[in-house]
């Protein structure tokens, strides 16, 4: 029988074409996709498909969408658009999606992220699984047609999500604000001029908006799609700096995620941001008589449930992950979350995530008048702690790893000195007295890796934990940092 484990994921479906990912198995996925809609009994029998701008995701999508036509279901095809965009086609229609994007991954990569009703999830844990053996079995043995076959339609939705973004967040106060865009050759050179600009027929913003690497190219002549890779940076930080502009926004492929530099060219951590939005959030959920709730996942900066509860709402973490993140956020009932990899979520975007809206947050902050702080500063004041970033090291046996690790600090476990949890890999943490620390090890879901974050009060100790833990490892610096969340 035909094997697509290689191309599962936990979350999504993302495979080299066409060795492992072609029209064949699109077709027989569309088909499994199509009968677990079916066999789930919902009342919804469409499915959106959108598409990012890589050469070989139209031919997919089409033959993705021939399976779930074929098993009697009906499509819409959303044509080019980004991830959120189609989260937001699923959310305010209630109906299922499927984008064909391998997001910040290299060209000759391509993938499937794909959503249940409402923008809900469609992980191992929801349904994924059954897809994943369900199309297994069409591609031996060949799939059947229902009785009476889908039809497929159109839709442009651009003008809508871009509507429907800007009605979340008021920035007919801000002051004027000089904003540089890279697109990154993907989705974000459709979405940024819509949203932030003029070109789906919305209100001017009153932004100077420099949009660089705009046109549509899936082959990224400029740099891969991945802004958490720090060389993919480099371009916008030379031009926030060269346009004196106030920000700089960075979003990967398919631009549901979104980086951001500040004035003087530099990264403002993703936990920042978290901190910056969450704050806003928090206050105007309470004001309408919320809690305030607020997710986050593990291994986010300790700044971000410290912030929060000073501002009277409540952290709820999590597991890495936006299969995990989108069922807290529904069970919690939660206004906004973030994660490290940049992904940022709201109650009001269906509990997806959408780099769009969490740029036009951002914006609100350093635009708003109430405040007279630069980007950098406002990052600073958000960034109390140091940390480590995400290291990747590669190992033989994880477990056998993981219990090294563990076996370092055995003895003040037992004492009580240092706390463990193991919610995702193994956490261990020192933050209940002075020198505050912790850190974080995690295995890769799909490779040999063991994933390292550490955070401390000062770089002194972030160091000493972090060269510590790599030393048993039998790690060295540098280590890559590539991921978007668990693959």
């Amino acid at each position: 029988m035909k094997d697509l484990s290689a191309i599962v994921k936990a979350n999504d479906i993302r495979g080299l074409v066409p060795d492992q990912f072609g029209p064949d198995v699109a077709r027989a996925l569309g088909a499994a996709v199509a009968d677990l809609l079916t066999g789930s009994g919902a009342a919804h029998t469409v499915v959106a498909v959108g598409q990012d701008m890589r050469e070989t995701s139209p031919q997919l999508a089409g033959a993705f969408a021939d399976g779930v036509t074929w098993r009697g279901l009906d499509v819409i095809h959303l044509g080019l658009c980004s991830t959120d965009m189609l989260y937001y086609v699923s959310g305010s229609e209630g109906i299922a999606g499927a984008m064909f994007t391998a997001s910040h991954n290299p060209a000759d990569y391509n993938g499937i992220k794909l959503c249940l009703p409402g923008a809900r999830p469609l992980g191992v844990d929801t349904g994924l699984a059954d897809v994943q053996h369900a199309a297994e079995a069409y591609l031996d043995q060949g799939i059947p047609a229902a009785p009476e076959r889908g039809s497929a339609g159109q839709r442009d939705a651009l003008a809508d999500y871009a509507a429907y973004l800007r009605s979340l967040v008021d920035l007919s106060r801000i002051r004027p604000l000089k904003v540089v865009v890279d697109a990154g050759n993907g989705m974000a050179g459709l979405t940024a001029a819509a949203v932030l600009g003029t070109e789906a027929g919305l209100a001017d913003l009153g932004l100077d908006l420099v949009v660089m690497f705009a046109e549509l190219d899936g082959s990224f002549p400029n740099h891969e799609p991945n802004p958490l890779v720090p060389a993919n940076l480099v371009d916008l930080q030379a031009a926030v700096i060269a346009e004196q502009a106030d920000i700089g926004l960075a979003f990967d492929g398919d631009a549901d995620r979104c980086f951001v530099i500040d004035e003087r060219g530099g990264a403002v951590s993703p936990s920042a941001i978290t901190t910056m939005v969450a704050l806003q959030e928090v206050a105007k959920d309470k004001a309408d008589g919320g809690h305030g709730t607020i997710i986050h996942n593990l291994i986010t900066s300790r700044a971000v449930p410290e912030y929060v509860a000073a501002a009277g709402g409540r952290a709820v973490r999590t597991r890495v992950g936006h299969a995990f993140i989108k069922e807290q956020m529904a069970a919690q009932n939660a206004v906004f979350g973030g994660e490290h990899s940049a992904h940022y979520y709201f109650r009001d975007f269906f509990y997806a995530d959408t780099g769009m809206l969490a740029a036009l947050h951002v914006l609100g902050v350093v635009g708003s008048p109430e405040q007279s702080m630069t980007l950098s500063e406002l990052a600073e004041v958000h960034t109390p702690y140091v940390a480590s970033g995400e290291l990747n090291s590669r190992v033989e046996d994880v477990t056998t790893a993981l219990e090294t690790v563990r076996a370092l600090f055995a003895e003040d476990i037992a004492a009580g000195i240092v706390h463990t949890d193991d919610l995702d890999g193994l956490l261990v943490s020192h933050w209940h007295q002075s020198p505050r620390w912790w850190f974080n090890l995690r295995p890769s879901n799909t490779e040999a890796l063991l994933r390292l974050n550490v955070e401390a009060e000062d770089d002194d100790i972030m160091i000493k934990i972090r060269d510590g833990v790599l030393g048993a490892l039998g790690a060295r610096l540098p280590t890559d940092v590539d991921e978007e969340g668990p693959r």
